[in-house]
């Protein structure tokens, strides 16, 4: 089994179930004790904002802000760069514990030895 899961989750409100896999997957993966790091992109990049989370909801799913709040509390949350500034997001507006980097960022991460990768 991997030592360190990344997860790159590139949907949001736009396609629910994708999104809400990606975010159960990690935090399944935490709760396993596996090291995590999930990677804000595209339309996921709201979530990183206090409050959003809150209003994603899927019958039958996790809450997302449950979800989000035990990988922040056991794993690393990063919000892509690019992402983070079409949206107009700066480090001030993020969620304590989410940080903003780039692709080089998430390359190292997704090529690191005992590492699997994942995108959603």
């Amino acid at each position: 089994m991997a030592k360190k899961l990344v997860v790159k989750v590139t949907a949001g409100a736009d396609a629910p179930e994708r999104c809400s896999q990606a975010f159960t997957v990690a935090a399944v993966a935490v709760a396993s004790g596996v090291e995590v790091s999930l990677w804000l992109t595209g339309e996921s990049s709201w979530f990183a904002l206090p409050g959003r989370a809150a209003e994603f909801d899927l019958p039958h799913a996790a809450p997302l802000p449950d979800l989000l709040e035990s990988i922040l509390a056991a794993g690393r949350v990063t919000l892509c760069t690019q992402c983070a500034a079409r949206r107009e997001i700066t480090e001030k507006d993020v969620i304590e514990g989410v940080r903003i980097a780039g692709a080089q960022v998430f390359v190292q991460e997704a090529l690191g030895d005992g590492t699997q990768a994942l995108v959603y």
